[in-house]
């Protein structure tokens, strides 16, 4: 009988720790590509060509055009790759974007400017909420639980292409 306790007390004790995790499973199809259209302010989880999950989005400040350097408040259009994630992020989690490429490198140059960095698709800020839709520095926000979904779904190396 205390055999039978102890052994439903560490199921009931794993069982709740695994609901509060941020840190979730995913079996599902992988995700092959990730679509961003900043007009709609939608993301698409691709497979293949076909649409995964679909997600409403924040963005830069200043999202109606390209990045064109530090502090703009724009978020990037163009090709990019995933290419790492942050489980400790200030905004819940984060994915990261590998802006700039080369061809940002060489147009902020090239305009005597820094190009910025450290854009992410990530979820919530930790500190405070946000005022309004557009809120980032040029990142691409989502909800925490989306973003606890996005994390586990979408690997490092995976391209993205950001639209206008």
């Amino acid at each position: 009988m205390k055999r039978r306790i102890v052994l439903l007390s560490a199921a009931s004790a794993l069982l709740l720790t695994a609901c509060g995790s941020k840190f979730k499973r995913y079996n599902d199809p992988q995700v092959t590509r990730v679509i961003v259209f900043k007009g709609e302010r939608k993301m698409h989880l691709m497979h293949k060509g076909k649409a995964l999950r679909s997600y409403d989005i924040d963005l830069g400040f200043a999202p109606y055009q390209h990045k064109r350097e530090e502090g703009d408040g724009r978020t990037p259009e163009g090709n990019y790759i995933i290419d790492r994630r942050n489980p400790n992020s200030s905004f819940h989690l984060s994915i990261g974007i590998d802006y700039p490429n080369a061809r940002d490198i060489a147009k902020a140059r090239a305009a005597g400017v820094s190009p910025g960095g450290d854009i992410f698709i990530h979820g919530q800020p930790n500190k405070f909420a946000p005022k309004g839709p557009d809120w980032t520095a040029g990142c691409i926000a989502v909800t925490n639980k989306e973003m606890e979904q996005i994390y586990f779904m979408v690997n490092n190396g995976t391209p993205i292409t950001i639209y206008p």
